[in-house]
């Protein structure tokens, strides 16, 4: 223990070197361009280790035809399927084991003997990976078929042997200790564990494609050219942007969409709030449940089944033209998903009623926090039910209701695709198009991909300036920061 005590800069230093290599190869597999497995160009050059490992169909995509046609074997591509999730299993292994080593000494001691086994993992589904890569040369039509082994298998055998040898190290440093001392740690310790998945989640989904950004400055063609210095061409998209007369009146139009929508919602972002008031104020508990899960049912439904429903219910043949001719009050039938009469207030009308019991929900929870002596002193005071909505109900979820209002404000020009996508058509797309449909239609119908990614910078751009001048703002007004 003394010598421990001596060594322990060192080894809070090897701790978190070790930590950090782990946290790289976890990050690395999903990044195509580090992947150690495509040791031949038939595996597609999108397709990342945690892919390999994942998805045998995705990995043989495009080398169907050369199995098919003997250039080279299927036991080939089983071997780098399998080897795939030897690496990927042992990177998990190593990344659990990493956050386990955070508390007391005999629980680092079992966290770098689990890391210790993820690195030995690694190292053998990457000499299984340059097994396949020589076997894939014995067997292979190398006139039509040529091995490679990629930079990536590199990087990661030096970063399984940094683990294996460190955390041999640190297991050879660390003082053994009894069984009698139990395995432990800090209450901080154990919450950041917990939070430390859905952190992962948010960095893969929401900052990991950023990387993408970088389509913005080459003139790329899915399918058609790759990210060289031939295609770089800076900021042309950026200009071409605003100098091309056809693009700035779509922008025009689109933003004009985009945000009237936008405002729309944020004008009756108090209809849940004042939902969930009435709803608190109901005094039968089954009718209370039956309104909430009625009216809570409808966001778990697509937007392709709500659009549904609107063809069955206003379409030419559709339940209300039915009763209105079958009523003698309408000889003709009216299409009334055609067209772009009142288009923003149907959109706005469709969204309230898929959202309007979802977005309740936290306003509920915020009810039932309300310290109930409040009611009980108003009670007494001879305060009616609306009195007590007025003066008490109201004010303590104000604070909420300003909070979730920021975050509408920051997010004024992401209205989603999926509603206006279904109920667009040709005679209401130039009022039903808003920004994030734009955007789809622009990269993935047109191919127009720099163009579309140029877009979706400035937006983000717009909607960060947006939240923090909101912030500042509440800030200035209210004395309160969501930051």
């Amino acid at each position: 223990m003394e010598t421990y005590g001596r060594n322990k800069t060192i080894t809070k230093g090897l701790e978190i070197l070790l930590r950090v290599i782990v946290l790289f190869s976890a990050v690395m597999m999903f990044f195509p361009t580090m992947n150690p497995a495509r040791i031949t160009e038939l595996i597609n050059k999108t397709t990342s280790l945690f892919t390999s490992a994942v998805s045998y169909n995705r990995l043989t995509a495009e080398a169907v035809r050369a199995i098919r046609l003997g250039w080279v074997l299927e036991r080939n591509f089983v071997l780098i399927f399998v080897f795939s999730i030897a690496i990927c299993l042992g990177i998990i292994l190593a990344l659990l084991s990493s956050g386990l080593s955070i508390g007391n000494l005999r629980l680092k001691r079992l966290a770098y003997k689990f890391t210790l086994i993820g690195g030995v993992l690694q190292i053998i589904g990457l000499f299984g990976i340059y097994y396949a890569y020589i076997k894939l040369g014995e067997s292979a039509n190398l006139v039509r078929v040529l091995p490679q082994l990629p930079t990536g298998f590199l990087v990661y055998m030096i970063a399984a042997a940094l683990i294996w040898l460190m955390s041999t190290v640190l297991l050879t440093v660390l003082p053994r200790v009894g069984k009698d001392m139990p395995y432990e740690m800090e209450r901080s310790k154990q919450l950041v564990l917990m939070y430390l998945p859905f952190a992962a989640l948010v960095f893969v989904f929401s900052y990991l494609p950023l990387w993408g950004w970088r389509y913005a400055f080459f003139d790329y063609r899915a399918g058609v050219t790759t990210l060289t210095r031939d295609n770089f061409v800076g900021f042309k998209w950026f200009t071409f942007l605003f100098q091309n007369p056809a693009t700035l009146n779509d922008i025009v139009r689109v933003m004009r969409n985009t945000l009237v929508m936008s405002t729309l919602g944020l004008a009756t972002s108090w209809l849940p709030m004042i939902f969930a008031m009435f709803l608190a104020e109901a005094r039968s508990p089954r009718f209370k449940k039956f309104v909430q899960t009625f009216t809570t049912i409808p966001n778990f439904i697509s937007w392709v089944l709500v659009y549904g429903l609107a063809l069955a219910i206003f379409s030419t043949d559709g339940f209300v033209n039915s009763f209105l001719i079958n009523m003698g009050w309408r000889t003709q039938p009216v299409n009334y998903l055609m067209g772009d009469s009142f288009i923003w207030l149907k959109m706005w009308a469709w969204g309230t009623w898929k959202g309007l019991g979802w977005s309740a929900i936290i306003y509920i929870a915020s009810i039932s926090s309300i310290d109930p002596t409040l009611y009980e002193s108003a009670t007494v005071d001879g305060a009616g039910r609306f009195q007590k909505m007025r003066y008490i109900t109201l004010p303590s979820l104000m604070p909420t209701y300003f909070v979730l209002l920021i975050m509408a404000v920051a997010a004024f020009l992401s209205n989603g695709m999926e509603q206006y996508l279904v109920f667009e058509n040709a005679t209401n797309t130039g009022k039903i198009t808003v920004l994030d449909l734009y955007v789809y239609q622009l990269g993935i119908k047109n191919g127009v991909i720099p163009l579309s990614t140029v877009i979706g910078m400035v937006k983000s751009t717009v909607s960060i300036v947006l939240l923090l001048s909101v912030n500042k703002l509440s800030q200035y007004v209210r004395g309160e920061s969501i930051f």
